[in-house]
């Protein structure tokens, strides 16, 4: 008996092989080529919502404009008359400034901002935290600070991510921001009215492996520096552990988590903090393009804490454009966006939140004249 043989299957092998051949190649050079320089332009043709100005006259309750980002050498805002013309054109009423260094430096700041411009700025002193190295007569050495910079006419306390990171103690240990030894620094911030801002730690990718997986990789590797994977430190949950331990501790002082209380990425559990814990709210500072990747999430959550939510653009130097990238996202209903000019944290886009006219109310200010006495 005699096969019948399809003439054409050979013909079409050969094709289809040949296609695979250059498939493979073509992966293969795809697999070999840097991605760095990749920026896909988004071919969605939506509505774009133009937000200028705050919906109200608003507070940007996490700013910089002192010398501390820059080790002293300049300050963030060089011509104080061209920020406060920048402030009026945003619709901003005010702006939080966290760089009160000890001593010399928070008079200059409070000098500079507070005194010169009554009502327009609110300056947070800092601790030298490395003074508890010298025991108890260090930790009394910290709250003569809190009581110097509350005599001054400072707002309220910076507490920065050295603490639980970076500050030890005589014996070399790591000191957490819920360390006992510092109860009374912390009671005496509470005493004096002055609420307590924490950065604590990094977002939670700082924390992982700089591998193919990590969603901030390219930022990673642009600051190495700034990723604490294994280097032997607290993780990113025991960090936000040792943060909420610290806030129910001290139930008559007034914290603000900075940057969403830390993990922005993880809004149930902020929103779950917060139920814990009414003597605990939160700024957005520098959380845009996290927020803004999460809109109905997001939303719920800014609505479900409506007077526990602070606006804070934490745009240093003071940038125009990117604090009114805020306002788009707090108020418009616009989708799928850039958040910045370069994707610099991550390759996703951002949504905005749509929020009422009474949420916007409170977040953009109510919520921080109530939270900060300074600015009244």
């Amino acid at each position: 008996m005699v096969d019948h043989v399809n003439p054409g299957l050979p013909d079409r092998l050969l094709a289809a092989g040949a296609r695979r051949t250059r498939a493979l190649a073509a992966r293969a050079r795809l697999n070999t080529q840097r991605l760095a320089a990749y920026r896909p332009r988004s071919e969605l043709v939506l509505p774009v919502t133009d937000v200028p100005r705050a919906a109200v006259p608003a507070v940007d309750a996490h700013n910089h404009l002192g010398r501390w980002l820059t080790g002293g050498r300049t300050w963030l805002a060089p011509d104080v008359p061209a920020l406060l013309a920048r402030m009026d054109e945003l619709n901003l009423a005010a702006v939080v400034n966290l760089d009160g260094l000890p001593g010399a430096e928070l008079e200059a700041n409070l000098d500079r901002y507070d005194r010169a411009h009554p009502g327009r700025f609110a300056t947070f002193a800092h601790v030298d935290w490395s003074l508890l190295v010298q025991g108890p007569r260090g930790v009394a050495a910290m709250v003569a600070q809190v009581e110097a910079a509350a005599r001054a006419g400072a707002a309220g306390i910076k507490v920065w991510k050295d603490l639980g990171l970076v500050q030890r103690d005589a014996s070399g240990a790591l000191v957490g921001p819920d360390d006992d030894r510092l109860s009374d620094v912390f009671d005496a911030a509470g005493a004096h009215g002055l609420p307590v801002l924490v950065h604590i730690g990094d977002p939670p990718a700082f924390f992982r492996p700089v591998d193919r997986f990590n969603e901030r990789l390219e930022e990673l590797r642009l600051h190495p520096d700034w990723s604490w994977y294994g280097k032997g430190l607290p993780t990113h949950r025991q960090l936000q552990d040792a943060f909420e331990r610290l806030v129910a501790a001290h139930p008559g002082t007034t914290f603000i988590g900075a940057h969403v209380a830390g993990w922005a990425e993880n809004l149930q559990w902020v929103s779950d903090v917060l139920d814990r814990l009414p003597n605990l709210v939160v700024d957005t500072g520098a959380r845009l393009a996290e927020l803004g990747r999460q809109p109905r999430t997001a939303a719920a959550f800014v609505r479900r804490h409506a007077d526990r939510v602070l606006w804070g653009s934490d745009s240093f130097p003071f940038e125009p454009d990117a604090v009114s990238r805020w306002f788009r996202v707090l108020e418009s209903a616009d989708e799928a966006f850039d958040y910045g000019p370069v994707a610099d944290q991550g390759r996703w886009t951002v949504s905005g939140l749509d929020l009422g006219a009474d949420v916007l109310a409170a977040v953009y200010a109510g919520n921080a004249r109530r939270v900060i006495p300074a600015l009244g």
